[in-house]
């Protein structure tokens, strides 16, 4: 029996961000009303970034674990200790994850709560998306019982329309399991592979070895990262434009990958430099610097008054909302403290997040942490004579700093050029590196504004 459509209502932010459907077709010739483009119903696809996840899950575990059994075995308490904290902390967040997105703990589902308590919720829950897809493949042709009508804007030949189609039960199903697993991405690449690569690279500085353990483990670590990274970009498009369906193409998505793999990289590195020069000296600046990225959301939010959110959960109570904000906190500290989280985090907004084309945010991120990257790559090259030894310290630090500059060229790059809705800013970059540069003239502009056609042109250009 049909049951009769109905319109997704707006929730809190966690519900709108983990339904999302597959992209739909669209359909100029069959509309429902003047300004509503009814969209073909979207098509399941094959869920390859659920297993590539898992399996870097799977991977990072295995190899983390052989590398716990080869420190033990070599007496190596400390790097066994480390590699296994980093280890368990990201796993148990992982679980969490998938807990809370898919709201076990309302449900009677006791083998699901099994595997994830044995830290093997990952893989479960990829069988699960596989038996929905497998069910979907046999019932092709059959049409959906249960249906629910969604609505998005759409930029279609520069001009903004709306969207109106169909999802079904199960792809939505299928959908929020993609959307669980990017999350979890997320989590596992800035609360485990991050400190992991770090720690392992730093490990094979002052060693002077690179087992073969230990470079896949590092491969795993540096590939979720700039998964993670790259996932990081494409959900806070998704957040910041939430009425918006959008696409990003190969040329957007290799931009990304370009920008955060060179950014990742050249900061992890001369962390990894700065450490082995200084040792435990380097602990206090390492450690401050993340507690200063830590609490920074909580002091605005305390200086602004605001009370706490009560509706990020409809079930949670005060102490469940503290644990979630506390998480989220967590998770945003771990991002900014490597790349950029391309989100900035506003405890006392509905939202949590500041849905502005914040470029003030972004300007200031990259030019402090381009001071502290050439303060480490000078306190290496000057005070690290005995970290590597055969090499050229100057011309190191020197590679590691335009890495970092290429890094935020491609970042640039992509805000001027490849944005799926750059159309809508207000501001772009050349606008904004304008009025930094060269205030005076942005004043004149204030008192002489161009005509309306032509500030047109000029965005349509752009």
């Amino acid at each position: 029996m049909n049951t009769r459509p109905q319109h997704s209502e707006r929730t809190s932010t966690m519900d709108r961000v983990y339904e999302i459907p597959e992209e739909p077709n669209v359909d100029p010739v069959s509309s429902l009303q003047e300004d509503v483009i009814r969209g073909t119903n979207p098509r399941f696809t094959f869920p390859f970034s659920i297993l590539f996840s898992t399996f870097l899950y799977c991977g990072e575990a295995a190899s983390a674990l052989y590398m716990v059994r080869i420190y033990r075995k070599n007496s190596e308490t400390y790097w066994m200790t480390y590699t296994f904290s980093f280890f368990m902390f990201s796993s148990i967040m992982v679980q969490l994850t998938l807990i809370f997105v898919h709201r076990d703990l309302a449900k009677d589902k006791p083998l699901s709560l099994f595997m994830h308590l044995i830290l093997l919720g990952p893989v479960i829950r990829c069988l699960e998306a596989m038996i929905k897809y497998l069910t979907l493949w046999k019932k092709e042709e059959q049409e959906e019982p249960y249906v629910s009508l969604t609505r998005k804007k759409m930029l279609i030949d520069g001009e903004e329309v709306l969207i109106e189609w169909e999802v079904g039960h199960s792809i939505r199903t299928l959908a929020m399991h993609r959307n669980a697993y990017k999350r979890m991405s997320q989590i596992q690449a800035f609360l485990g592979s991050v400190p992991q690569l770090t720690y392992q690279l730093y490990v094979s500085l002052i060693s002077a070895e690179v087992p073969l353990g230990r470079v896949v483990l590092m491969v795993f670590s540096l590939v979720s990262v700039t998964y993670g990274a790259t996932l990081c970009n494409m959900l806070a498009i998704q957040i910041k434009y939430d009425d918006y369906k959008i696409r990003l193409g190969p040329l957007e998505v290799l931009c990304i990958t370009i920008w955060r793999t060179l950014e990742i990289t050249s900061r992890l590195l001369i962390l990894v430099l700065f450490s082995a020069t200084l040792k435990l000296k380097a602990v206090p600046f390492l450690v401050l610097n993340f507690l200063i990225i830590l609490f920074e959301p909580w002091i605005k939010f305390w200086r602004s008054g605001a009370q706490m959110p009560n509706n990020i959960e409809k079930n949670f109570s005060r102490v469940g909302t503290l644990v979630v904000l506390i998480s989220v906190t967590i998770l945003y500290a771990g991002i900014n403290f490597s790349c950029w989280s391309a989100l900035q985090l506003r405890l006392a907004d509905r939202d949590l997040v500041d849905k502005g084309q914040n470029w003030g945010h972004m300007g200031l991120h990259y030019s402090v942490r381009l001071v502290e990257n050439v303060i480490m790559v000078l306190v290496f090259k000057f005070f690290g004579a005995k970290v590597l030894l055969n090499y050229c310290h100057s011309l190191i630090a020197l590679q590691l700093i335009i890495a970092y500059l290429i890094s935020i060229g491609f970042m640039l790059l992509f805000f001027q050029y490849l944005h799926p809705l750059r159309s809508l800013f207000a501001h772009n970059v050349v606008d904004y590196l304008h009025c930094v540069c060269c205030h005076q003239h942005s004043r004149t502009r204030v008192e002489n504004p161009e005509p309306p056609f032509e500030t047109e042109a000029r965005q349509s250009a752009v």
